[in-house]
């Protein structure tokens, strides 16, 4: 356990963030120490304060308790992400019997310095209680080895002695702070406090007092780990020929079963780790990964345990979805029974959550995650791949025996951990999966931006390498949802097929195409030579062609629909002078497009196209431009405004036409115009 304290940039920090005091920079600082360290904690686990002085509004110095807020992760951490309570308040809390968590709540928020504030910790009145003016808490995974033992108390008294205390499990809240804080007056001079079953608390007088007892903490229990003969998992059979073949297999089937099951679009992720393949392809994995979370707080991302796959029908789509399907049955009657069980014990009132897994354990390919975002898929990714190691190295020490389900149910129902998941409602695309062709630049650039504003993951795909890793970095910048991408030329069907292959790696599957790459090659069309036109219609029809298969074919996986859409051309309807080469393969572009509708419309799949002329693209260079605008008698501008509305169209318009008909649920076979007004290119 590295210990990353850095006097100079401690003081960076302090002058970084000299409108904030001295006490509050150097808080950032170790919390971002704490928070770089996933071993210690992850994705808004842990939480750090400091108690110092203020003046409030009349003059007035006051305790003040800067702890970290809801929705704040400990590696980025800013002084906003430390909302400050009154302290004197708080301590006096203390005295109190009991205070509902409700009120604990509403406590803290009415004694805010800033009303707009986040709301304080969960485990705010723990810090508050406890005399020292920082304190640091961790999940870290070596803590959590020791923490989750039958005889935790015992080793920890063996390995620490007495500069920690041992604090019995408590579910956060009022009543573990008033624990906490017993534990600690018993024995004053402990450095910290080892909550079983749940994290570590170290605290001192200065910043890096407490840091510094968090890391030798840590190190001790690494260790006493280190100690300890490693045991060798006993693999079983379940070897394939690739990654990618379960994956093309598995992923769409688990999107079309989730989505079948709630009516929502969710992501698959694969984390390529030998680990955890290693320990989901073992005999131990039966047993091991059921028992429960390496850390309550877990439970709402991952839920109480994996779903245990080893296909055995990778070549036989319908038998594998029967397979899957009677997996994630029996792992809903578990979970209905675990809940049933629960609120008739407990006596309580709740409405159940959904009873899916959010882990899959895939023997012969490892670990595997579900969500209804990217970023939820990599945050259970993230905690699971932890898991695996607190697991086994629970198993080399000992047992590994975490939190009961009685008391895991009462955190997965508790109203401040859901909280945490946030309550929003979900954007008009969240959970879709869109690829998109022609991405770096103009309508497909736009198209792209579009679903990205509207919470769809992307998968770009463009020629040119260097202006599309460009655009994809600014989007990554401008929008939270996933972006992927693949530079692919369209017309090769090999680069084709394996950025599909990409596409399932990275989202799991695809819920819209937008076939949109193309080029206007032209020339006289019986003067033109057959290998210029074929170039036309290697771009301009059959990529499409072969992107729609290979999106049909996933759809068909899935079993939940699909969308495809296609950029034609107003030159379908009214080809141009010269324009042969590219009104011909787009002319039959419109024919791919309604046999799609036709041939596949039974399963739910839609086909539609946008016709868009005179869009400010690359497809207009000078030269066109110039020769076009000028045959007509027109200026440039005037070209691009020469329609029924008098108006130019822009890529997002034609963006919108993408977006608003790949939504639309009822239309298909339908070729949507956006061209101001262009009565010769209208459909008859």
């Amino acid at each position: 356990m590295q210990n990353r304290w850095n006097e100079s940039k401690s003081k960076a920090t302090i002058e970084q963030y000299k409108d904030a005091s001295k006490d509050i920079a150097l808080r950032v600082y170790t919390s971002r120490l704490i928070g770089a360290d996933p071993s210690l904690v992850l994705h808004g686990g842990g939480n750090t304060s400091v108690k110092s002085l203020t003046t409030n509004a009349i003059g007035e110095e006051i305790n003040v308790l800067y702890v970290k807020g809801s929705g704040w992760d400990l590696d980025t951490l800013e002084p906003a992400g430390l909302p400050g309570v009154q302290l004197d308040h708080l301590i006096k809390l203390r005295n109190l019997d009991c205070l509902s968590d409700e009120d604990m709540v509403n406590e803290q928020r009415t004694h805010l310095l800033d009303a707009t504030s986040p709301n304080p910790s969960v485990e705010t009145l723990l810090h508050a209680f406890l005399p020292h003016k920082f304190i640091d808490h961790s999940h870290a995974d070596s803590i959590l080895v020791i923490a989750n033992q039958p005889n935790a108390k015992s080793l920890c008294e063996n390995i620490y002695g007495e500069t920690m205390g041992i604090v019995p499990y408590i579910m956060p809240g009022f009543d573990l702070a008033k624990a906490a804080a017993e534990v600690y007056e018993t024995n004053p001079n402990v450095k910290g406090l080892v909550l079983i079953n749940h994290g570590l608390f170290t605290f001192g007088d200065t910043a890096k007092e407490s840091y510094d007892r968090h890391i030798e903490a840590v190190q001790q229990a690494e260790n006493f780990i280190a100690s300890h003969d490693e045991k060798k998992l006993s693999p079983i059979n379940a070897k394939f020929t690739s990654d990618e073949e379960v994956l093309a297999s598995i992923a769409p089937c688990l999107r079309g079963l989730f989505s079948q099951e709630t009516g929502q679009n969710w992501l698959i992720h694969y984390r390529e780790d030998p680990a955890a393949r290693a320990f989901a392809s073992s005999q131990e994995c039966d047993d091991w990964s059921q028992i429960g979370t390496a850390t309550p707080d877990h439970v709402i991302r991952t839920k109480q345990k994996p779903l245990l796959l080893n296909p055995k029908h990778l070549n036989d789509s319908e038998k594998l979805r029967k397979e899957i399907s009677s997996a994630l049955e029996k792992y809903k009657n578990n979970y209905h029974k675990y809940f049933k069980t629960n609120i008739q014990s407990k006596g309580v009132d709740k409405k159940e959550l959904d009873p899916l897994p959010r882990i899959v354990l895939v023997a012969g390919l490892g670990l595997v995650t579900i969500g209804k975002s990217v970023k939820e898929t990599k945050i259970a990714a993230d905690i699971y791949q932890h898991t695996i190691g607190i697991i086994k190295k629970s198993f080399n020490i000992g047992q590994f025996s975490p939190l009961k389900h009685d008391d895991l149910f009462d955190m997965e129902y508790w109203s401040l951990e859901q909280a945490k998941l946030g309550k929003n409602k979900p954007a008009t695309a969240q959970g879709k999966i869109v690829y998109i062709t022609g991405a770096a630049s103009g309508i497909g650039l736009a198209t792209a931006k579009l679903f990205a504003e509207n919470g769809a993951s992307l998968f770009l795909v463009d020629l040119d390498k260097e202006t599309l890793i460009r655009e994809v970095e600014k989007l990554r910048k401008q929008f939270k949802t996933g972006i992927a991408f693949h530079v692919v030329d369209v017309t090769a069907e090999k680069e084709v097929k394996k950025s599909f292959e990409n596409l399932i790696k990275t989202f799991g599957g695809i819920d819209i195409l937008i076939s949109n790459a193309g080029n206007a090659i032209r020339g006289k069309i019986g003067e033109v030579d057959s290998a210029t036109l074929r170039k036309s219609f290697d771009l301009n029809f059959f990529s499409h062609q072969t992107l729609a298969s290979q999106a049909v074919q996933l759809f068909q996986k899935q079993k939940t629909g699909g969308v495809l859409m296609f950029n034609a051309s107003k030159a379908a309807f009214n080809p141009g002078k010269d324009f042969g080469p590219y009104a011909l393969p787009k002319a039959g572009v419109i024919a791919l497009m309604k046999q799609y509708a036709i041939d596949y419309g039974k399963d739910g799949i839609r086909s539609n196209a946008v016709n868009a002329d005179r869009i400010r693209t690359k497809l207009f260079t000078k030269e066109v431009l110039a020769e076009r605008s000028t045959a007509r008698g027109l200026t440039p501008d005037e070209y691009f405004k020469s329609n029924l509305l008098e108006t130019e169209v822009f890529d997002t318009d034609v963006a919108k036409g993408f977006f608003d008909t790949a939504l639309a649920e009822k239309t298909t076979g339908s070729v949507v115009i956006v061209d101001g007004g262009n009565i010769a290119a209208s459909p008859r």
